[in-house]
């Protein structure tokens, strides 16, 4: 039988969705926003919102959804903006995606659904991330979640390790499917990376605790300040807890650094180290809370790395008063990993970019405190394993750049605490779990991974598509008991 189709809401011609110009997202002001810590994009209003869904083409075969790491339907949330419905947007969005303004914010989308919109190949893509950010920004302001129905109970527990992306995005999941999910957190605070790893002016704390608020709502269960491997073990939940299900989820953030001399300085950090002592023990807000942090006001500082995580670190320095804030990327910065967009709001506010440089060594003042980089300019050569032209020093080109603080961000590895106190747990050569990509089932019965403790490093979308793998995955073994 071959499907009836719902008329289009949407008032306007082809050819005239091509000729309607992308809305630009409201921000602050670069000069201001580089000395605060509120949230850089200001979001739509309505009429912006709805005018941005106009441009949508209604896709036969949406290619927006084909590249979304948890398959939210972008044509069927973006046509009920147009309609003016924007609860049921939102809900159409939670169909596939439980934390839509977090995605909303800090998803990649030009490497996903934008990348994927045809119209893209001849103007600019739809702006699904924004118009995502609007519909999950009107249900927090005009949705009771007090309302929220709970599915009906399975009788079936699932222990969740890790409340970042990964196991939020699987807790959600498995709780609509009326399992009984208890989320376990290490730190003192739910939502893992999302919360001490991302500043607050790209994705406000508020936003978090408002998130994970629905969840509970939805009948998710969490608990701070519990070290699985330490505190308990994943045999103990399974055996002696009556878990039927664990799914870990604790990412990857152990610290990397390059081993040069130099590094055990103070004024050197890990960007986990600086963005943790920023995020929860508040440097935001000081100086309503002690500043856990050196004085930063009109020092010199680098960040060394050309991510994401580079990129909140070091625009979280300039708003703590550094005097000049660097990025030092040893690649140019075609080849940088940080999105286009964190790029342009760093050179907005000032940030110095110096690309094809490399820190060789770091200086010590004589009293056990850094004063200097020693740098060497780079070329590039031929594509190393990444794909990436290798960058290459070149000779007679070291200079000294005068720096009180150093940021390492140039990646991290697994912490092995749960893998190392759960007998046959297969892992990698670098310590990550290893996971089925397609069920993300581990080697042992029952026990599922995900997201950067599979797959090291990645965005918070493919963590979460990772979650979404793995609850449906759960879902089938509790259903079934086939292993």
């Amino acid at each position: 039988m071959t499907p009836v189709k719902t008329p289009s809401a949407n008032p306007l011609a082809m050819k005239e969705r091509m000729k309607v110009p992308r809305q630009h997202m409201p921000e602050q002001l670069a000069q201001i926003r580089a000395t605060n810590f509120t949230e850089v994009n200001l979001g739509y209003p309505a009429e912006l919102a709805r005018q941005e869904a106009l441009r949508c083409l209604e896709c036969a075969k949406p290619a927006c959804t084909d590249r979304c790491p948890v398959g939210v339907k972008v044509k069927e949330f973006v046509q009920l903006i147009v309609a003016g419905d924007f609860l049921g947007a939102a809900a159409k969005i939670r169909e596939d995606n439980v934390l839509p303004a977090i995605t909303g914010r800090v998803c990649p989308q030009e490497d996903h659904c934008e990348g994927g919109c045809l119209m893209g190949k001849k103007v600019q893509s739809l702006g699904i991330g924004y118009l995502e950010r609007f519909v999950a920004d009107y249900e927090q302001q005009h949705l009771d979640i007090k309302n929220i129905k709970r599915a009906a109970a399975t009788r079936k527990k699932v222990a969740i390790v890790g409340s970042g992306p990964s196991g939020l995005t699987a807790a959600g999941d498995l709780v609509q499917k009326g399992h009984q999910v208890h989320v376990f957190e290490a730190l003192h605070e739910i939502g893992g990376v999302l919360v001490y790893g991302i500043p607050e002016f790209r994705l406000p704390k508020q936003i978090i605790r408002e998130q994970v608020d629905y969840m509970r709502a939805m009948g998710v269960e969490f608990e701070t300040d519990v070290v699985v491997g330490r505190t308990v073990t994943i045999d103990e939940l399974l055996d002696e807890e009556g878990y039927d299900a664990v799914f870990i989820g604790t990412g990857a953030g152990l610290p990397q650094f390059m081993g040069i001399a130099g590094e055990h300085l103070n004024g050197v950090y890990s960007a986990n180290e600086f963005l943790t002592r920023i995020n929860l023990m508040h440097a935001y807000e000081f100086p309503r809370y002690d500043e856990p942090m050196v004085e930063l006001a009109g020092k010199n500082v680098a960040v060394i790395g050309g991510g994401n995580t580079a990129l909140d670190a070091i625009r979280s320095a300039l708003r703590l008063g550094a005097g000049k804030a660097y990025v030092l990327y040893r690649r140019s910065e075609a080849e940088m990993p940080a999105r286009a967009e964190e790029v342009k709001h760093a050179k907005q506010e000032g940030i110095d970019f110096q690309v094809l440089t490399a820190p060789v060594e770091f200086l010590s003042n004589g009293q056990g405190w850094l004063k200097a980089a020693r740098c060497v300019r780079m070329e590039l050569g031929e594509p190393d394993a990444s794909g990436r032209r290798r960058p290459l020093p070149i000779a007679g080109s070291e200079f000294e750049l005068p720096l009180s603080v150093a940021i390492m961000a140039i990646g991290t590895s697994a912490n092995p605490i749960v893998q190392s106190t759960t007998p046959g747990l297969e892992t990698s050569k670098r310590g990550y779990i290893n996971a089925n990509p397609e069920t993300q089932r581990t080697s042992r019965k029952g026990v599922f991974a995900g997201g950067d403790i599979v797959t090291g490093s990645a965005t918070v979308i493919l963590a979460m598509g990772a979650g979404r793998r793995a609850a449906k995955s759960i879902h089938d073994y509790l259903s079934t008991g086939a292993w």
